[in-house]
């Protein structure tokens, strides 16, 4: 039988091989939440899914550049498996040679291997085709992960599962 530890070993070295920050891990966490909740630490740069047994599973992240950052409780109203994408408004204005739609699965969709969306219609957790961002303030407010760990979050969430976003 592979135990957690194992599991985590074996993500810490491909990580390492890939020139990549450590990805997810299991690590202490006192916030007296329920079981599967995420929180999201735009400060750390962290997201925690809540194990309920005083532990967490962290995952790095990148966030929302300065200006871009925003606060508050969503929940998860769809999971998508190579989602297309259409650039928001605000992302097509500043980078207007973009296409409308970007195919799921292409290389060059920004949003990876799945996505996560938030009620509220404007953001979404997802996975990226920039893993060199992960760690740091580089998107329009989505919060993005490394592939493995959108799509290791991805099969331990459902919709409805809250989501808090705190500095």
């Amino acid at each position: 039988m592979v135990g957690l530890k194992q599991c985590m070993f074996a993500v810490g070295i491909g990580a390492l091989a890939t020139g990549q920050v450590l990805a997810r891990e299991v690590v202490a966490f006192q916030d007296n939440l329920s079981p599967g909740t995420v929180v999201v630490r735009t400060a750390e740069r962290r997201l925690y899914l809540v194990n309920g047994d005083g532990t967490a599973i962290r995952y790095p992240v990148a966030v929302g550049k300065p200006g871009k950052q925003w606060t508050g409780t969503r929940e998860i109203d769809g999971k998508y498996v190579h989602p297309a994408w259409s650039p928001p408004r605000e992302v097509k204005r500043d980078n207007p040679r973009l296409p409308d739609v970007i195919a799921g699965g292409s290389p060059h969709n920004p949003m990876g291997s799945a996505a996560l969306t938030l009620s509220g219609g404007e953001y979404a957790i997802h996975g990226t085709n920039r893993p060199n961002s992960i760690g740091s303030y580089a998107s329009y407010g989505c919060i993005r992960m490394y592939n493995q760990d959108v799509v290791d979050l991805y099969s331990r969430v459902s919709v409805g599962t809250p989501v808090y976003v705190v500095r």
